[in-house]
């Protein structure tokens, strides 16, 4: 087991592998806790304006640093390598302060690996992405 953000970890997350960390239950129940840590600083923060590229953003998310592989292309998440989030993420302060803290599956990315001005583009593509279409609008799915 290779140690990697000061994780054990059977191999990386993200681009370079696609392990994820082997911790017990204990740290494992502190996802919920660090989520409403961030939802709280989100909803009281400071929330700034944030000047960021979006297409720059997208590449960041898809080639740069990975987070696709455990998230999707789209932000949209799986029940088992992360969760969703895009369309309407989280507040950028909430987002922020989870990528920074994390203890759960998903290393923390501190400042030195994740730059600040790179998360707030990977936050502004995440807000260009559009909300699925309801599927009463595919002529496909309403075939009878």
């Amino acid at each position: 087991m290779s140690y990697v953000f000061g994780v054990g970890m059977s191999a990386c997350p993200g681009k370079v592998g696609t392990g994820f960390p082997k911790k017990d239950m204990r740290q494992r129940k502190m996802w919920p806790a660090a989520m409403a840590a961030g939802l709280l600083l989100g909803v009281f923060g400071s929330a700034s304006a944030i000047a960021a590229d979006a297409a720059r953003g997208k590449i960041l998310f898809t080639q740069k640093y990975g987070c696709y592989e455990c998230h999707g292309t789209l932000g949209q998440g799986s029940p088992v390598t992360g969760p969703k989030l895009a369309p309407n993420p989280l507040p950028y302060d909430a987002l922020s302060a989870f990528v920074r803290t994390s203890n759960g599956p998903m290393p923390p990315f501190r400042q030195a690996i994740l730059p600040d001005a790179d998360l707030q583009d990977i936050y502004a593509y995440l807000q260009s992405i559009p909300p699925a279409p309801d599927y009463k609008s595919i002529p496909l799915l309403n075939d009878k």
